[in-house]
């Protein structure tokens, strides 16, 4: 019987429909979050993007900025005033400006990679 291989992969090119929110947290951990708009079948869906320790220019995205986004999809737990809460977000491995051709050849090697591991 051949072995299932189970993927957890979230692709998105949309536009961020706010600044990217920067914080530390108490681990010291940087965490930028994102929130980007998708069009689907011409639906708008925001889909909120978490990007762990990100490169400078990340914490610098703007309104309108047009971004692709490699990553997975998490539910993270936190605490919350009255209790624990949690968030079903995705968690960037790679952000590209979607202008960057550099950055998004590196996008799209990984993307391939992940791929390849499916006909293994």
């Amino acid at each position: 019987m051949e072995e299932l291989i189970e993927m957890n992969v979230a692709l998105l090119r949309g536009t961020c429909s706010s600044p990217a929110d920067v914080r530390t947290l108490p681990s010291g951990t940087v965490l930028a979050q994102l929130q980007l708009t998708t069009r689907v079948y011409a639906t708008a869906l925001s889909v909120p993007v978490a990007v762990v320790d990100p490169a400078a220019w990340v914490e610098e995205i703007d309104t309108g900025d047009e971004l692709v986004v490699l990553g997975t999809v998490r539910r993270r737990f936190f605490r919350a005033a009255g209790g624990t809460a949690s968030r079903v977000e995705v968690e960037a491995g790679i952000v590209a400006p979607a202008r960057d051709r550099r950055r998004l050849r590196t996008l799209r090697r990984r993307f391939e990679q992940l791929f390849e591991a499916l006909d293994e």
